[in-house]
């Protein structure tokens, strides 16, 4: 198989030695002067300038209109990957083979769940982030998409979800979900005002993507999906990701 998996990077930064790994300098539009030899997410067919709304996806639209020649397209993070281990170690990462055997009974790799447990997604949403755009998104999907909204009212009372935009699908099922998502998120761009938000919260459409997966996977269950462990390279702090966690949870989305 053909595969190639994104990683989405702003900086440069130690990139794995497979060459199924792509590195795509996101933002690219925007910041043409910043030295690197990543491939930029402005060619061809992109929406580079979006980045800093879209995030990371970004690099998954350059890849699904340009990369044509893919059996399977994935996206994961300069600091963040896929893999069957633990160890916080490039070379412990999904190889080429472990990918290829992983799709021989699956249409779909994905990060094991995030839990949250004592929230469910649409509150820990809300509690993090402006409210204005998830019930837009929520009117799109009733008025546009309709056979979705099932699946995501499910999506928002769950206490897990598949987050970070992190996969690795075959083309077809891609090409599906790509066509939907973009869609969805553009329908939403139109009447979103966020022209005040904070800069962390100018990035909803990435923020909102992360629970459209779920979303779209569950409407679509003839797609077969595997999950692997994810993994971040760096250390983290879990004490202090736990208290701003609990101090969102009581005080909303005015810290970050």
């Amino acid at each position: 198989m053909n595969i190639k998996i994104l990683v989405a990077v702003h900086k440069n930064y130690r990139m794995p030695d497979d060459p199924m790994y792509l590195p795509v300098f996101v933002g690219k539009e925007i910041h043409p002067t910043v030295n690197h030899t990543f491939q930029g997410d402005n060619t061809g067919d992109n929406i580079s300038k979006k980045n800093p709304h879209y995030n990371e996806l970004t690099a998954l639209y350059w890849g699904w209109k340009n990369l044509d020649y893919v059996d399977a397209l994935g996206l994961v993070h300069y600091r963040r990957y896929l893999t069957l281990e633990h160890s916080k170690d490039l070379s412990t990462i999904l190889n080429h083979e472990q990918v290829e055997e992983l799709l021989k009974d699956a249409d779909v790799i994905l990060p094991k769940k995030r839990h949250y447990y004592i929230e469910t997604n649409e509150s820990h949403y809300l509690h993090v982030h402006e409210h204005e755009p998830l019930e837009i998104t929520r009117q799109v999907l009733k008025e546009k998409y309709p056979q979705y909204l099932p699946a995501f009212e499910k999506v928002m009372k769950q206490t897990s979800a598949h987050y970070f935009n992190m996969m690795i699908m075959k083309k077809q099922p891609l090409d599906e979900y790509c066509t939907w998502l973009f869609d969805v998120l553009g329908e939403v761009e139109k009447k979103v005002d966020y022209s005040d938000y904070t800069p962390y919260e100018q990035r909803v459409f990435g923020f909102l993507s992360e629970l459209l997966l779920d979303t779209w996977l569950l409407t679509n269950p003839q797609y077969k999906t595997v999950e692997v462990n994810r993994v971040f390279l760096e250390k983290q702090n879990w004490p202090l990701k736990i208290a701003k966690f609990l101090k969102r949870k009581v005080t909303g989305h005015g810290e970050h």
